[in-house]
């Protein structure tokens, strides 16, 4: 199929014939003239933005004409629609709807229809504001070391420690009481594990995860959960602790789960005095250096707003950092790289709710207060559910409300304050995009209903491996199956034998070709598991692929599929896409099945 861009003339070339001999051949030569409404987005929602759709009509016509002649072109890919910084082709622009890159595609796990959603909502950190890990993620990690040492009393070899952001990945799962690091499969099974760097061999994993007689749910409080980027600097360090305790007895006298423990209190620590946000916050020329530039995120949310939908933003930042981070993200960029610190993001969204403490957030029957916030001065003000309370105190002068007032501004609350600002009849009816599977995706979809969408950055590098190393992966199988086959074959030669009737020469010829099969078959199992590790290391040096654990699929990508409606690798691909596609999973395939259509 092939997609043609709207509000541009082209012409295209096609050749049909048919060859009665080797030596001539009859050439068809067709014209066809069309035409095909086409209305820009942004010229049909002038009024302002309600909770339900709408759909008007214009009369702009594209007159689009197909030129044949009898030469014949070849169909080359078209380019994908990157743009650049300053102009991103997002999907309502005239350079839109073309093929997109298989790194910045959204794939599906449950069918979502986007004209039946009313309001697409936000997270922030790590999904509109994407983090660099070696700058950000550095920042936590010596926060965190600092912590340790200066406030919890922990060694001070510790200060020359540095961080390798590139170690860890989403989906690991920490055991605290042993310090292990683990990677298993869906069905819990363990695959890869680490006592803090040191690889446990296949005995170990055995003996700890596999040989007792009720299977272990590998959850709180026992196990912590690596599901967040943010964690990934904390998991390091805990590995590293780890590593130091063993080769340095008496140095910690606290035990694995103790280190642990110590670890989250330092990282609470810098969470609570701001030391990491403050960092960030301080000099508006090194925004850059810890949040990446994306331009398309202005072009996304007026198209979803032009689309006739409504946007929120629900964080868990409070609002001086909110107010930052998104004008750093929205607001126009001057000569030296710094922007302006104003409002004017706000006209992009309906509501912004910061210190949402998510995901305590999405329990409707959570009573937390629901505050305005007065941007100017931060100061927060009493609601009704929403609705501007009468002070007591009239002498208290409040600050002047200057903005226009088609965003509201709100710190706290619970999703039931929420749908009443937005007056969602039904939960079905949001959106919601997110980076944290367990506080973003899994909360708001299990206990709500929401629409979920989960952005993990790491799937562009993935897709772009997958397909470079399809022909290893294939390569891969045939070595499974030959290892099957010959198995198959010295298990009947053996049974053989076991049957009267059978000659002494017959059994030597047996054994003999048994013997042969049992040496060929640990050829092929060596060059099998080598050929294994090696695609392992493509992926990463240590874990391996994100989104499997040998042949089935990680613990990380069995959530993934569970609870995300849709999945990507950044936030704005979104923009690439009609805001009323209808989004279609793939087929689900059973194990017979692709046994049969694989024939």
């Amino acid at each position: 199929m092939m997609r043609i861009a709207k509000g541009r003339p082209f012409s295209l070339c096609i050749s049909l014939f048919s060859v009665p001999s080797a030596s001539s051949f009859s050439s068809t030569i067709l014209r066809f003239r069309s035409r095909a409404f086409c209305s820009p987005i942004a010229d049909q929602f002038r009024s302002r933005r309600k909770v339900y759709l709408t759909r008007e009509s214009s009369n702009n016509q594209l007159n689009t004409s197909y030129v044949m002649d009898s030469k014949t072109m070849p169909f080359q890919k078209t380019s994908s629609i990157d743009g650049d910084d300053k102009h991103p082709h997002v999907w309502s622009s005239p350079e839109g709807g073309q093929r997109i890159d298989i790194g910045k595609q959204i794939f599906c796990n449950r069918s979502l229809n986007m004209r039946s959603i009313v309001a697409v909502g936000f997270d922030m950190d790590y999904t509109l504001a994407q983090y660099k890990s070696d700058t950000f993620e550095s920042l936590a990690y010596e926060g965190t070391v600092k912590k340790l040492v200066n406030d919890l009393g922990y060694p001070t070899e510790l200060l020359e420690w540095s961080f390798d952001w590139t170690y860890m990945v989403r989906g690991l799962v920490l055991d605290k009481k042993r310090g292990n690091i683990l990677k298993m499969d869906r069905h819990k099974y363990v695959k890869v594990a680490y006592h803090g760097f040191r690889e446990l061999s296949k005995e170990d994993k055995v003996s700890t995860y596999g040989s007792t007689l009720i299977r272990d749910a590998f959850d709180e409080p026992e196990y912590a959960l690596i599901d967040t980027l943010f964690s990934l600097a904390e998991a390091y360090l805990f590995a590293q602790l780890v590593d130091f305790k063993d080769k340095n007895p008496g140095k910690i006298p606290a035990d694995y789960s103790r280190m642990y423990k110590d670890v989250r209190a330092a990282v609470d620590l810098c969470h609570r005095d701001g030391t990491l946000k403050k960092m960030v916050a301080k000099d508006p020329k090194r925004y850059s250096k810890y949040i990446n530039e994306d331009a398309s995120i202005v072009p996304m949310l007026k198209m979803l707003r032009d689309s006739g939908r409504a946007t929120f933003l629900v964080t868990n930042s409070l609002w001086d950092y909110t107010n930052i981070v998104m004008n750093f993200l929205c607001g126009p960029r001057a000569v030296d790289g710094c922007s302006d610190l104003n409002f004017d993001w706000l006209q992009f969204f309906d509501v912004v709710i910061t210190g949402s403490a998510k995901p305590g957030f999405f329990h409707d029957e959570n009573r937390a207060n629901l505050f305005e916030v007065d941007p100017e001065s931060g100061m927060l003000l009493n609601t009704d559910n929403g609705t501007p309370m009468p002070q007591v105190d009239t002498t208290l002068r409040l600050p002047l409300k200057t903005l226009d007032k088609g965003c509201q501004i709100f710190q706290g609350g619970n999703v039931g304050h929420l749908h009443k600002l937005l007056s969602i009849e039904s939960s079905s009816q949001v959106l919601y995009v997110g980076d944290h599977i367990y506080g973003d995706i899994l909360r708001s979809k299990k206990i709500l209903g929401w629409r979920t969408m989960l952005v993990v950055p790491e799937l562009e590098k993935e897709v772009e491996l997958l397909w470079t190393f399809r022909e290893t992966r294939k390569h891969l199988q045939l070595l499974r199956n030959k290892r099957d086959h010959i198995e198959d074959t010295i298990h009947h030669l053996q049974w053989s034998m076991r049957f009267d009737g059978v000659s002494v020469e017959n059994k030597e010829e047996l054994l003999a070709e048994i013997d042969q099969l049992q040496s060929q078959q640990e050829r092929v199992r060596h060059s099998h598991q080598e050929a294994q590790r090696e695609c392992h290391r493509k992926f990463h040096k240590v874990w391996g692929q994100l989104m499997k654990t040998g042949y089935q699929n990680s613990r990380f990508a069995h959530q993934v599929e569970r609870f995300a409606c849709l999945y990507t690798s950044q936030v704005t691909n979104l923009s690439l896409y009609s805001p009323d596609k209808y989004y279609r999973p793939s087929e689900d395939f059973m194990p017979h099945e692709l046994d049969i259509l694989a024939s």
